[in-house]
């Protein structure tokens, strides 16, 4: 099976961020399928130009890529972010017109990299398969987290419709995405396939290896990787390190790794305030980020209090710290939550509760064995549950049931 895989942003382990697609990509090779996966710049990729203006193509890892020159970053303003989705989706179809393939899977976000798809089944051909992978809900969060343009709503609604009613079957990160796509096409092929942990790249490791500037090494160390967005609510963890200056708790700190629009108002409010207890980095790839994670003592899973994520939502970073063997504080309520409670590999505060989210670091600093004891939870609960290599599996042995399976028009 040939397929053409969009992912506009596309990373590999040696680079950051989330690298679902390029492990998916990797399973689909490895089981005697070629993939042919198009992106945009979001990761640099040493790729050789093509002869269309703006279009480069190489070899990652037995992966044939198609890299289109589209430069993006999260801490673009919501118009720069949208004229590059736009963009990315209207080369993808010029690419999708020459390509040879025999399905198409496309992966959110960006909601607009359906639009290949969706062509395809319009315009193109109809027995080609579209498979559609969704990773948030829309236009639910973008409303939720306050977007009240009813155009772009609107629109929002109709490419999401439209995207689930064309494709094949459809991929929902976590229960709460299924279920908002079975109530639009209740008839369709739907799997649940969450974000896994990278088991060979985060084990668990020794606090003593950590080395981050600015932390001794009897301190307690808790950690927030990823995206510092508004989605993120991380202001959140300021004020629980507010709380924690104000115990005279200067031996718990906060360590931010990442980057985000908001992280330059973070930092300000952090000097501002005299948060000594919160320490920046910037975003390192998934080998170094595993050395940092598997020697700190804390994961903290933390969103803005906005209940289409309580379901809707599959973070990266969660899967990282279990993967890490180190227990979790989360700060909403959700599948995630409930997990973490069933298998006892973290605390769970409610949302919006400073004192709260602060007692529950104090807790696990003061008591180390009881901290060990989830951190062994964690792991057992990564390999239990979400081995990347076990999901990937499922990935291709659903895309192999769709191609086999009758089109859905």
């Amino acid at each position: 099976m040939k397929i053409l895989y969009f992912h506009q942003h596309f990373t590999t382990p040696s680079i950051g961020g989330g690298t679902r697609s390029y492990e998916f990509a990797r399973k689909l090779i490895e089981r005697k399928h070629r993939v042919t996966m198009v992106c945009g710049e979001t990761a640099k990729l040493d790729l050789l130009p093509t002869d269309v203006k703006g279009l480069y193509r190489g070899d990652v890892d037995g992966i044939d890529v198609i890299q289109i020159n589209l430069p993006y970053s999260n801490s673009d303003g919501i118009a720069k972010r949208a004229l590059i989705f736009v963009k990315f989706a209207w080369k993808g179809i010029q690419v999708a017109m020459k390509e040879d393939y025999d399905l198409l899977f496309a992966t959110s976000t960006p909601l607009t990299a359906g639009l290949p798809g969706i062509w395809m089944k319009w315009f193109a051909c109809r027995k080609r398969k579209f498979v559609f992978e969704v990773r948030d809900l829309w236009p639910e969060l973008p409303k939720a987290l306050g977007m009240k343009n009813p155009f772009l709503l609107w629109g929002m609604g109709v490419l999401e419709k439209l995207s689930y009613r064309k494709a094949d079957g459809c991929i929902g990160l976590s229960p709460g995405i299924c279920e908002g796509i079975k109530r639009i096409v209740p008839d369709k092929p739907v799997e649940i396939i969450p974000n896994g942990c990278d088991l060979d790249i985060f084990r668990p490791g020794r606090r003593e290896d950590l080395q981050l500037e600015g932390v001794s090494p009897n301190d307690t160390v808790a950690v927030f990787t990823g995206a510092h967005g508004i989605a993120n609510g991380l202001e959140a963890v300021l004020d629980m390190a507010l709380v924690l200056k104000k115990r005279g708790r200067d031996d718990i700190n906060i360590a931010f790794i990442g980057d985000g629009r908001v992280k330059p108002e973070l930092v300000k409010r952090a000097r501002e305030e005299g948060l000594t207890n919160c320490l920046f980095f910037n975003p390192v790839s998934k080998t170094i980020l595993n050395k940092i994670v598997s020697s700190v003592d804390i994961g903290l899973m933390v969103l803005k209090n906005v209940p289409a994520f309580y379901y809707g939502t599959s973070p990266n970073k969660f899967f990282d710290y279990i993967a890490s063997g180190i227990p979790v504080v989360n700060n909403y309520p959700g599948w995630l939550s409930d997990m973490i409670i069933e298998n006892h590999c973290g605390v769970v505060v409610p949302p919006d509760n400073a004192t709260a989210f602060a007692d529950a670091l104090i807790y696990l600093a003061d008591h180390p064995e009881e901290r060990k004891t989830m951190g062994a939870n964690s792991r057992l609960l990564a390999e239990k549950q979400f081995s990347r290599d076990q999901l990937s599996n499922k990935f291709v042995d659903f895309l192999e049931e769709i191609s086999e399976a009758h089109s859905y028009l």
